[in-house]
């Protein structure tokens, strides 16, 4: 047999595989809709239009995503730098531009990984404000200020629904429009079978695991199909402000809102995303490149393993994604009815509690930049990028270091250097109830550069942090800052000796 047939019978018997594949998923699928009421039925079948889709295109993708060689560096005028936007100046009349804009928050993930249940919007970060009272106060002031419309919509998860709707009755008389829809819920698929592990619909007891919010790239198809999307378009809203809950540097910004806003008609800028310079830290961040003509979003995910180290590097790939994203709701609306959105697709690996591997299929809600008309990135300051994933960046917001007015969070005058301390603060203070547990008050942490603490400490009442202070408790060690104390430049090691650093 020639290499020719032989290739050929291959490519027959995967396509004859993946058909089969195809066809047992949508078996199952149907086998699941059977097990919920009609009114649920309907709902989820929607979802799996589009996670059937996404499935089909996983069984046909082979390899990486990208050809490396095709990579460049995107034109200067591509990825425009925050000073020259800003240097543009304000809307002639800021309640007009800000009328036609509605500001969404990314409103799906749980707070598990800072040991809270429930949404991890409603954990307290500030003054006893939480991620979601701080976001309505900020759209709030705006409107008051500006005597404007902004309305709030939250994208929901399945998980973190029935929880914020509960919320959302304290703002009732706050001045601000809230809105909420949900993203879809997909089945986790077992690794080996390629077929869902959802015995029924349900999504509690064994069947918890069994479901997923399938990523934030999900927005445009279940903004779509919710209806807000033709909803807030009929209220004259041109543009939308993505960003996630959690990052406390997102608020509007008019000087982007100008640049959109005063373009002409035809060479509308339908899609902004902004970027940041990259620091250590930030060496896994999705960044953006020039492909095949196309601005386009790079995600450590589609990185050929080659080519990991070369992604990872400060010196070649800058900038990173903050998602903070400018969008047209005109052209989400063209691109959803046209099926034209083009996002790549995200395979997530699990493993569950009782040892099962399982995968998530993903996408990113900036991967479709490629698909929209005029694209670019702002390369914005740091401060607009103020996430808080862990309860290092906790002791940061709660600290001196920032100042909090009207919801927003910026950088205390009082701090010489612009850049954020370095903190890494150990298993002991992972779960939010703890790590406050081990602060009578937070330390005055505005001179400090680097903070490392491991084991059981405690901090008394205002401790003050300066310089690289490193705090150590070997294992049965308890060390115990006492009420008062500055720390300079010292090593605190287990035994409590005080070492110049």
């Amino acid at each position: 047999m020639s290499l020719t047939v032989a290739g050929k019978a291959m490519t027959e018997f995967e396509e004859k595989l993946r058909q089969q594949h195809e066809d047992s998923m949508h078996r199952e699928l149907e086998a699941l809709l059977t097990t919920t009421n009609k009114a649920e039925a309907e709902i989820s079948r929607k979802d799996f239009d589009g996670f059937k889709k996404l499935f089909h295109r996983f069984l046909q993708v082979k390899g990486p995503s990208v050809d490396w060689a095709k990579i460049n560096r995107p034109p200067e005028e591509l990825i425009q730098p925050y000073d020259r936007i800003k240097a543009r100046g304000l809307p002639d009349n800021i309640a007009v531009s800000l009328n036609k804009l509605a500001v969404v928050k990314l409103n799906g993930g749980l707070g598990t990984s800072m040991g809270c249940k429930g949404p991890k919007s409603l954990i307290s970060v500030r003054n006893e404000n939480t991620f979601l009272d701080l976001t309505v106060k900020q759209i709030e002031h705006l409107n008051k200020t500006f005597n404007a419309d902004v309305p709030l919509v939250l994208m929901n998860s399945f998980n973190t629904d029935e929880d914020t709707k509960k919320i959302l009755q304290k703002y009732k008389h706050h001045q601000v429009k809230i809105h909420t829809f949900n993203q879809s819920r997909y089945p986790r698929i077992n690794k080996e079978s390629l077929l869902p592990i959802a015995k029924s619909m349900g999504t509690s007891g064994e069947n918890a695991e069994a479901w997923y919010p399938p990523g934030h790239g999900d927005i445009y198809a279940s903004f779509h199909n919710s209806g807000l999307l033709d909803k807030l378009i009929a209220e004259g809203k041109e543009y939308i402000f993505v960003s996630n809950i959690d990052n406390l540097g997102a608020t509007v910004d008019l000087f982007i809102l100008n640049h959109l806003m005063s373009q002409p008609a035809d060479k509308r800028c339908e899609f902004i995303m902004e970027v940041t310079d990259k620091t250590r830290a930030d060496v896994k961040g999705g960044t953006l490149i020039q492909y095949e003509d196309h601005l386009r979003l790079l995600e450590i995910a589609q990185v050929p393993k080659a080519h990991v180290d070369e992604f990872k590097s400060v010196t070649k790939f800058k900038i990173f994604n903050t998602n903070n994203l400018w969008i047209s709701l005109p052209a989400i609306k063209r691109l959803q009815e046209k099926n034209s959105m083009d996002l790549e697709i995200i395979v997530n690996p699990k493993t569950l509690d009782g040892g099962l591997n399982v995968i998530q299929l993903e996408t990113a809600v900036g991967a479709a930049i490629k698909s929209f008309n005029n694209a670019m990135g702002v390369n914005v300051p740091r401060s607009r990028f103020l996430p808080v994933k862990t309860s290092s960046d906790l002791l940061l917001v709660m600290s001196n270091l920032y100042t909090l007015d009207a919801g927003s969070l910026t950088m205390s005058k009082k701090r010489e250097f612009l850049t954020t301390p370095h903190v890494k603060l150990g298993s002991s203070f992972t779960k939010v109830q703890e790590f406050l547990a081990r602060f009578e008050n937070i330390p005055d942490m505005l001179e400090l550069d680097h903070l490392t603490v491991s084991g059981d400490v405690t901090f008394g009442k205002n401790v003050s942090l300066k310089g690289t202070v490193i705090i150590i408790a070997n294992h049965g060690d308890r060390i115990d800052i006492p009420a008062g104390a500055m720390l300079e430049n010292k090593i605190v090691s287990g035994n409590l000796r005080i070492l110049d650093h």
